[in-house]
């Protein structure tokens, strides 16, 4: 796979086909991703990858949580509010996605379905889940961040389509508890992993990134 053609393509995919992923290919993926530059290479990263019947007994735990409306807690603070131009940003992204699907603003009750879509991981056959220690500061957070990119990329390669997932970062604890994580990791990310079904409505949608002009500037 040529490098710039992988950035370029890849996409988040919401919608996947019934098609086991090989722990082969997700070993082979994580050893690209440990290539990852990190400061001083601390390397703060830790993997938890889960399939099969686990998977399914946490998807149901983190439906019944998000369907009482428990609230979130996860271990980095979700957004409150944005710059008035990244909240445009956000809106007009998830407007297009609910047009994609059909889904009216105001219909609480169809949006209410699609946002439990991300505790069924779309599907995903295989969910990796990326932690690293709480008392790290913010380099390590970006670390993290460069990780999880060559981890999707190196996925892409494979034919894999993947999905990071902030929301069900919000049940960490109960995620940790689960998989018997360490109490002192830090919940990082989620991203649901499987061979994209193009055919389902959510993979045609693509999101619109910004010009070059409105984020670059050369001095000399």
């Amino acid at each position: 796979m040529d490098l710039y053609e992988g950035i370029i393509n890849r996409q988040s995919i919401r919608g996947f086909l019934a098609k086991d992923i090989l722990r082969g290919d997700i070993e082979e993926i994580l050893k690209v991703a440990g290539n990852s530059p990190s400061y001083t290479n601390t390397q703060p990263w830790d993997v938890a990858v889960v399939s099969g019947t686990r998977k399914n007994k946490l998807s149901e735990k983190l439906l019944e949580l998000a369907k009482s409306e428990t609230p979130p807690k996860p271990d980095i603070d979700f957004p409150v509010d944005w710059p008035s131009e990244m909240e445009k940003r956000t809106r007009e992204h998830g407007a297009r996605r609910l047009k994609i699907l059909g889904i009216a603003r105001e219909d609480k009750v169809e949006r209410k379905k699609f946002n439990l879509m991300n505790y069924e991981f779309y599907g995903a056959p295989c969910v990796a889940f990326l932690f690293m220690e709480k008392n790290l500061s913010g380099w390590s957070i970006f670390d993290m961040g460069l990780f999880a990119q060559n981890f999707i990329l190196a996925a892409y390669s494979k034919g894999i389509g993947s999905c990071i997932q902030a929301s069900v970062t919000g049940y960490a604890g109960e995620i940790k508890k689960f998989l018997e994580i360490d109490s002192k990791k830090k919940l990082i990310a989620c991203i649901s992993l499987g061979y994209p079904d193009f055919n389902a409505r959510l993979n045609s949608y693509r999101s619109i990134k910004k010009e070059l002009n409105e984020y670059f500037v050369w001095y000399e």
